[in-house]
């Protein structure tokens, strides 16, 4: 399986499965966010894996661990390939994410837990400002990145360039999650550390989130093979 998954940041059910529908992209591996989740609940995570789309349900939980945990153990029931907790709330409520991951799931095929870092949106000017975190944001990530693993996460959520700091950190086996992937020929809309997929996968990336380079192109299908082909082409 290609490692490069597509933001389905749509409002609902019904233009979701219209875009895939329409756009011939059927069985590609698929991130479920907030805002989809939210509306629909997991009714559409049981669609999507009804055709076949490799699922990351991208929650980013962010509570005390006995909430976490609890929440953990309903969402492993949804059998979907990666999910996802803030790394800031801390070592505690990242075990028991990671319990409630084992003790809810159903599945031979366990899922993947990863810590969200840093957000890409965030720059070093406000981490300083808005967060009293000082030092620059790959430091951060790195931080943040040790404490997921030393927790039994399984890796990080981060921008592709801390991808490489991350591995040195924590193991070639500490998975790197990168969002905030754009083509070459995409703009950067709101987020700030962003990397093209070649770039990413050069500096240790395992797995490319992609939204907006593909949902608002033109020709998504064309958009999706185009990052494929970035990916393959990447200088190792």
């Amino acid at each position: 399986m290609i490692p490069i998954y597509m933001a389905l940041d749509f409002p609902d059910w019904a233009q979701t499965k219209q875009f895939l529908d329409e756009n011939d992209l059927h069985g590609i591996p698929v991130k479920v966010g907030m805002e989809l989740f939210y509306r629909e609940g997991p009714s559409v995570i049981e669609k999507l894996k009804k055709n076949d789309h490799p699922l990351f349900l991208d929650l980013k939980l962010h509570d005390i661990p006995t909430t976490v945990k609890k929440a953990m153990r309903n969402i492993a029931r949804l059998n979907v390939d990666i999910v996802n907790i803030h790394a800031s709330g801390g070592r505690e409520m990242m075990q028991a994410a990671k319990e409630g991951l084992l003790q809810g799931s159903t599945s031979k095929t366990q899922t993947s837990l990863i810590a969200v870092t840093i957000l890409t949106s965030l720059t070093k000017d406000v981490l300083r400002r808005d967060l009293s975190m000082n030092g620059d944001v790959s430091t951060q990530v790195t931080r943040l990145a040790a404490v997921a693993g030393e927790s039994g996460v399984d890796g990080v959520v981060c921008s592709a360039h801390e991808a490489a700091n991350v591995k040195h950190a924590c193991g070639e086996h500490f998975l790197t999650v990168t969002p905030g992937i754009r083509l070459s020929s995409s703009s950067h809309d709101d987020q700030q550390r962003v990397a093209t997929p070649a770039f990413a996968r050069e500096n240790k990336a395992d797995i490319l989130v992609i939204g907006r380079s593909i949902t608002n192109s033109r020709e998504p299908l064309k958009a999706y093979h185009q990052a494929i082909k970035e990916w393959q082409h990447a200088a190792l």
